[in-house]
């Protein structure tokens, strides 16, 4: 299965396949990564906390 290169959480197969660019399997950051976040193609850090 999928994990997030940034914090190793387990992600879905369908959230890989729309979140990252073909080819890739695993996306750089997910929705519980709480210092970085998606910003277009790149990934860059979280300009305030988030709560998740």
């Amino acid at each position: 299965m999928p994990r997030c290169q940034n914090c190793d959480a387990f992600v879905t197969r369908d959230y890989a396949r729309v979140f990252t660019p073909r080819g890739t399997e695993e996306p750089r950051v997910c929705p519980q990564c709480e210092d970085k976040i998606r910003d277009g193609s790149d990934v860059r850090e979280a300009r305030s906390p988030r709560g998740n």
